[in-house]
């Protein structure tokens, strides 16, 4: 028999507190036993929606009852103490919405237990919005303490201000030839770009892109612009058994990515910070009406470190061969 949902109270998920037990998927143990940023990130995700569905309004009854998806659009997280396969984590979820938003706010804290301490290990903020499904007949209204958050299309609550920022006209007249927006996109910049045609597993409510998505994007990205610059992950691991390290990441959504749209997305390196840290940036732009709307941007911290055993890493300041490929340097090395 499965447990009876709670009755949907919209004042518990407005002021309540939750705290659920989380395992981190084996998926995301790629080094050793560590886990990657991305699964951190899907484990503040599972909370929030666990927030949800204990104050009874569960993603799926939001979307069969009342044909709202609920949808992450803003994840800013950092990361405090690394994850380990088979580490058990607390998540604590405290609503942080305030008169006037349009985006439900949420504040999460993991904490785990190591060696008989509990140590926080990850705070995160967290923005959803409720998109009103277009896809399907529209259904019955939404709760009235929810109206406030529904939305027609995510990124409305972006600022008139960001309208121009938006936009990028298109290099070659229109035409969108996948060299020239490559092109423009990276020129008299420190980055890589790439054209990727986005596939239904990384969609959700059956036509856009969604935040866990936008994830794995910023995991490919630095993937993708390691290799290109010749310090590849495998590059690393196999001359000195360094691995990137992430402490911080961000990304919010301003616009709707759909189901086999093409998507140009852009890692730009922003700041090296001495020999320890370098922030990138990634921007994921679509073209609409002759122009490069962006849909997401977000930012992500690396640092590296060295494998010393399989339970053990320290941090490492970068050597002139890692700082020449992330500055766009030719090296000697």
């Amino acid at each position: 028999m499965t447990a009876a949902a709670p009755p949907m109270s919209t004042k518990a998920l407005l002021t309540d507190a939750t705290t659920v037990r989380l395992r981190p998927r084996y998926e995301g143990s790629n080094i050793c036993t560590w886990i990657g940023f991305k699964h951190v990130n899907y484990l503040v995700e599972e909370a929030v929606l666990v927030h949800f569905a204990d104050s009874g309004v569960p993603a799926r009854r939001l979307y069969e009852e009342h044909g709202l998806g609920l949808d992450i659009v803003s994840l800013e997280t950092r990361i405090l103490h690394a994850f380990h396969m088979d580490d058990v984590a607390e998540a604590e979820v405290v609503p942080d919405t305030a008169d006037g938003d349009s985006t439900l706010g949420f504040r999460v804290t993991l904490r785990v237990d190591r060696d008989g301490s509990v140590l926080k290990a990850v705070t995160a903020k967290v923005r959803v919005s409720l998109r009103a499904d277009t896809y399907l007949p529209e259904p019955g209204g939404p709760p009235a303490e929810l109206a406030p958050f529904v939305v027609d299309r995510l990124g409305t609550e972006a600022r008139a201000a960001e309208a121009a920022a938006l936009r990028v006209p298109l290099p070659d007249g229109g035409r969108g030839d996948e060299r020239a927006v490559l092109a423009a996109l990276t020129e008299g910049r420190n980055a890589y770009a790439w054209k990727w045609t986005i596939p239904y597993p990384y969609c959700h409510f059956t036509e856009r892109l969604q935040m866990s998505g936008y994830l794995r994007l910023m995991e490919e990205a630095k993937d993708r612009f390691v290799l290109d610059r010749g310090i590849s992950i495998k590059t690393l691991l196999d001359d000195r058994r360094w691995i990137p390290v992430v402490p911080r990441s961000s990304i919010r959504v301003v616009d709707e990515a759909l189901m086999e749209e093409d998507l140009y997305t852009v890692y730009t390196v922003e700041e090296i910070f001495k020999d320890l840290t370098y922030t990138a940036r990634m921007d994921c732009y679509v073209i609409r009406d002759g122009a490069l709307a962006l849909t997401a941007t977000g930012r992500i911290t690396h640092g590296y470190a060295e494998i010393e055993n399989r339970r053990d890493w320290r941090l490492v300041p970068f050597d002139r061969r890692v700082l020449d490929a992330l500055g766009g340097k030719p090296s000697g090395t």
